[in-house]
């Protein structure tokens, strides 16, 4: 589970590095105000500033509970290939969705591998209370 899980922080440290990037980009070219930073509000910014704020956003919603799940499954000493298979495919899902969001932002594409990523999250819940029954 460890592995999987580092996956889930490098992509959230990625996404963070692309929001700042343009973060920075929009201040440099003048098109948002570093004030504006302080409070996010106060003017109209870039669709991409939104959407990378978002994009990074979004790792600490449906991510939480795999984090959480996955360090039940560690400190419990639980090995389940089931729960393995789950991680990854949440991983995976995660990364595809990042990918739609920061890219061409097609909302049924990725409210679809949204949902399969939130099922894999609901498969590993599952698997933990049966084994624990």
């Amino acid at each position: 589970m460890i592995y999987p899980m580092a996956m889930m922080v490098l992509l959230t440290f990625i996404i963070g590095l692309i929001a700042v990037k343009v973060r920075f980009a929009s201040i440099k070219t003048g098109k948002v105000k570093a004030r504006f930073y302080k409070l996010m509000a106060g003017q109209e910014v870039p669709k991409q500033v939104t959407v990378t704020t978002r994009c990074f956003n979004n790792q600490f919603e449906i991510p939480l509970l795999f984090y959480v799940v996955c360090t039940l499954y560690i400190s419990l000493g639980i090995e389940s290939s089931l729960a393995i298979i789950s991680a990854w495919l949440f991983v995976a899902l995660r990364y595809i969705h990042a990918y739609i969001h920061l890219s061409y932002n097609h909302v049924l594409h990725r409210m679809l591998v949204f949902w399969a990523g939130f099922i894999a999250v609901m498969v590993l819940w599952g698997n933990l209370v049966i084994t624990q029954i």
